[in-house]
């Protein structure tokens, strides 16, 4: 249950009602992260805008590479709102649930390349912010030959998903009764 008032679509009017009708029509399904959000209609779509552009944009992080930090972020964060929405959108580019079950889990049990798994231990030491030198897992992922933009992008996923993660474990947002799945990512 949210720690906050939020406003559902049948109570929705004026500029939300219009947000929310989009992202349904859009994005299939109102996901419970846009409703926290009902307070303050245009941060839905400055999130939304941040989500598209760091989750979508081109990039030479694949759109599987950049689901499976978020996860992992995610994970670290202990947010299984997020394990699941996310997990659930790297499904279709791994096709392998019990592959997906593993990352969930403990990344470093994953059959995975180097270079996912140097965007994995990055995704996790950025999130953890124990040392915050990153000497290390800057260099770990140009030794994988990730260009400067990629590391950036990288640091965008995780950095994004921790902002997102704080707001969906402060504000208590519930995952779906369909546990985030069959959205339209």
């Amino acid at each position: 249950m949210p720690n906050i008032k939020t406003i559902s679509p049948e109570e929705a009017e004026g500029r939300l009602k219009d947000i929310y009708d989009d992202l349904i029509q859009k994005r299939g399904k109102l996901a419970e992260v846009h409703k926290i959000q009902s307070l303050r209609p245009e941060s839905i779509m400055k999130h939304m805008d941040s989500y598209m552009e760091i989750m979508y944009s081109k990039s030479e992080l694949s759109r599987a590479q950049r689901e499976m930090m978020a996860v992992v972020t995610s994970k670290t964060n202990n947010c299984k709102y997020c394990i699941e929405h996310h997990a659930s959108a790297l499904q279709p580019y791994w096709k392998d649930e019990k592959k997906l079950e593993r990352l969930k889990q403990n990344y470093s049990e994953v059959n995975m390349t180097s270079k996912d798994r140097a965007l994995c231990v990055f995704s996790e030491q950025l999130t953890k912010n124990e040392t915050q030198d990153y000497t290390n897992s800057i260099t770990h992922l140009k030794d994988e030959n990730f260009s400067d933009e990629a590391i950036l992008d990288a640091a965008l996923v995780v950095s994004y998903f921790n902002f997102v993660n704080r707001m969906v474990l402060s504000l208590g947002v519930d995952l779906e009764r369909d546990k985030g799945k069959d959205y339209n990512y």
